[in-house]
């Protein structure tokens, strides 16, 4: 057995009597056609609005249309893509509305897990958050936008993984990406670097023990489209 790889899918191949014959693990090819797409989605090569020309993916990537179905399936239910019977699919613009909704849902999530999982912080999960928010200012600094969505993901993720809620992700992750991921614009530094300065009154209320300010400063500050709502306009729609 042996594998192939084309526009970044890999195929494992196995010889028969008729020579190579491709073993798909149609999960595994799934989720490659969904990270391709979401690549495609992040570089701005798929446009909000734009028809998704399903014919020409599969032949780009020499694949069935049965795994593309499958990842559009996941992009629709995410949000990113609306599928329509018999006329394809199409890249979702995003708007003020579903902006506003995104930061009303995402706010109100993570402001409820802080204020349940307060007593849960260590010594070590603030010096993790520390850490990770004087990354974030350094790439920023360096303008390096590439690194940026991971490390802030995972600032967020510090408190999410204490957590017992094993859905949050599932429901939080997708959001950010759509938020995040289109339109494909350079980010705004000042607008990340007051984020940092969230962060970093969210880190020194769990320090002072005040769960009353750690929630507050996330709900009514860091996702407030109210106060980051001109950043917000510029970002998308300027």
């Amino acid at each position: 057995m042996s594998t192939a790889k084309k526009d970044g899918l890999t195929r494992k191949t196995a010889s028969g009597r008729d020579g190579e014959q491709p073993v798909l693990n149609y999960k595994s090819l799934r989720e490659q056609v969904y990270e391709y797409l979401r690549g495609e989605l992040h570089s701005g090569r798929l446009l909000p609005g734009a028809g998704i020309n399903l014919g020409d993916i599969c032949t780009r990537l020499g694949i069935s249309r049965t795994p593309l179905r499958d990842a559009l399936l996941q992009l629709a239910a995410e949000g990113f893509v609306t599928i329509t019977p018999r006329r394809g699919a199409c890249v979702n613009i995003l708007t003020m509305d579903d902006i506003r909704n995104s930061f009303e849902i995402v706010g109100a999530l993570e402001a409820a897990v802080i204020e349940s999982v307060f007593d849960r912080f260590q010594p070590v999960h603030v010096e993790k958050m520390r850490q990770l928010n004087a990354s974030i200012r350094e790439v920023l600094e360096r303008h390096d936008f590439e690194n940026y969505f991971e490390l802030n993901v995972a600032f967020h993720r510090v408190f999410h993984d204490l957590s017992d809620n094993v859905m949050l992700q599932r429901i939080i992750r997708p959001i950010q990406q759509r938020l995040y991921d289109f339109p494909r614009r350079n980010y705004i530094q000042e607008w990340e670097l007051r984020n940092c300065g969230d962060h970093e009154v969210l880190i020194d209320a769990i320090v002072r023990k005040d769960r009353d300010a750690a929630v507050r400063v996330w709900k009514d500050v860091h996702w407030s489209l109210s106060v980051y709502e001109e950043y917000v306009r510029e970002f998308y729609f300027a």
